[in-house]
């Protein structure tokens, strides 16, 4: 009979819900990398207003001035997504490693499990074999017994005696 784990169905659960929350991981990273690129397309936008407000007309700076509070104040509410997408990044990695490491104790079970049921199928097949050659023995012994009492009737019909 092959080895059949009782606990599979809990097992594939288990490593089904990993997958899924491996999935969670890796949209919570693309958020991540979007909400930075998008960080770092704001910074840009600063960076070429000011070149921009330095070789334009001083009537415009007020604009600029208006346009970069505009894009100072994105830049904070942009660094707060990020600070907040990466937070949401750690607390699904952490479910993650505990959903990792359920599936690793149930796989270690079903490891020690297998051990013990491939050490009790050797130990079905030694005893098998012990009972195979005990019933050898004791066959090979009375076997010879009986031909040892054979022999001892021929050499008494003979009249020969062996108890000398």
């Amino acid at each position: 009979m092959p080895f059949r784990y009782r606990l599979d169905k809990i097992l594939n659960f288990r490593i089904r819900k990993k997958d899924e929350q491996l999935d969670k991981v890796r949209k919570a990273q693309m958020e991540v990398s979007r909400v930075e690129g998008m960080v770092q397309a704001n910074l840009d936008d600063i960076a070429n207003t000011r070149i921009n407000m330095k070789n334009s007309n001083p009537m415009m700076y007020s604009s600029f001035d208006n346009y970069l509070q505009v894009l100072y104040q994105k830049d904070i509410e942009l660094q707060e997504r990020k600070k907040a997408a990466i937070r949401f990044l750690q607390e699904q990695m952490n479910i993650l490693q505990q959903l990792e490491q359920d599936v690793k104790v149930l796989e270690k079970h079903k490891e020690k499990k297998r051990e013990e049921y491939n050490e009790e199928q050797k130990q079905i097949e030694m005893k098998m074999l012990n009972e195979v050659g005990s019933q050898r023995h004791f066959a090979r012994t009375r076997d010879e017994r009986i031909e040892l009492e054979e022999e001892m009737r021929m050499l008494q019909e003979a009249g020969i005696n062996i108890d000398e």
